[in-house]
């Protein structure tokens, strides 16, 4: 009898499953980061956290929403610190020298993103922390305090029927306008520790719980669904090993396999043929010769230009 060294959270393919016609919109925390940088590394057609990084649900539903309102920024919805414009509802990845490119910038993700909700097959929630923080001089909660002292802020945890109920006004939002866009929710296992050990427990226990209220509701059942992230983290991979140094994010292996099991569950098993041929290209590109003039060499190069031309054919929205 062999030994079972490790409990497998059961995950079954998805219905609505994701192949290169579909078209994704990923927006939350930093995991989005990494499930989407796989999407874009094997050429899928996706959107990732177009004002950069949100932590927390309240920050999410805020700017999809105002996307789809076409609520446009102006000067007012910007400040001038540390030598550099910033924007309270977006990640400081968008702050900048200028005040005039930064509302440019901002009012250009609203309107990409507008435009993405209402042709995206899936979109990607990912929720980070229920810990928020509301900036006292406009009594306004942030997505980002764009390391302005904490002093001036009050430190909230979003209750669960806050969270509940905000996923659900978006996710209504969405569909009033894309009734067919397949939403997929998840928790990052990202370890939020700057709150406390405890605080993060208590803010992962409220996002799941709120979630999964969420799910119950029978009109969600069918175009909500979720994806165990943070749960393949705690319980499969339950070892300091797939963290990097810092104890807070998922290391490269940890991140291989949580996509590997979004793979099995969300990617369409027709599109893996061309994402082996595009694995090849990539390797190929990411390829150092001893010898870059060598005939060998030159082959090399043709015959990958070669592919890239081929698989480009079937699939023009390709870039390498």
């Amino acid at each position: 009898m062999s030994m079972k060294l490790q409990t497998k959270i059961p995950l079954n393919p998805a219905n609505s499953q994701i192949d290169y016609q579909s078209r994704l919109l990923l927006v939350g925390s930093c995991f989005v980061g990494n499930i989407g940088k796989k999407l874009g590394y094997f050429k899928f057609q996706n959107l990732q956290n177009p004002w950069g990084v949100l932590f927390h649900p309240k920050a999410i539903e805020n700017l999809l929403s105002r996307a789809l309102d076409h609520n446009a920024f102006t000067e007012r919805d910007v400040f001038f610190y540390n030598e550099r414009w910033h924007c309270f509802d977006a990640h400081s990845d968008l702050s900048d020298l200028s005040k005039e490119r930064l509302v440019q910038r901002l009012n250009d993700s609203l309107e990409h993103t507008s435009q993405e909700i209402g042709e995206a097959t899936h979109i990607i929630l990912t929720l980070g922390t229920a810990w928020t923080y509301r900036y006292k001089k406009t009594n306004a909660l942030v997505a980002n305090c764009h390391k302005i002292p904490q002093k001036e802020f009050d430190k909230e945890l979003l209750s669960i029927e806050t969270i509940a109920k905000s996923l659900e006004r978006l996710i209504n939002r969405i569909h009033s306008v894309n009734k067919k866009a397949q939403i997929i929710l998840t928790i990052s296992p990202v370890r939020h520790l700057k709150d406390g050990f405890l605080e993060n427990q208590r803010s992962k226990a409220h996002l799941i719980t709120a979630v999964h209220q969420l799910l119950e509701i029978s009109s969600k059942r069918a175009t909500c669904l979720y994806f165990p992230s943070y749960e393949l983290m705690m319980d499969e991979l339950r070892d300091y090993r797939f963290y990097e140094a810092d104890m807070i994010h998922p290391n490269p292996l940890a991140i291989d396999y949580i996509w590997e099991k979004f793979k099995e569950t969300w990617i369409s098993k027709q599109a893996y043929s061309t994402m082996e041929k595009v694995d090849t290209i990539q390797k190929g590109l990411m390829h150092r010769p001893f010898h870059p003039d060598s005939e060998s060499h030159q082959k090399f190069r043709k015959s990958l230009q070669e592919k890239i031309v081929y698989l480009q054919k079937g699939y023009p929205f390709m870039e390498f």
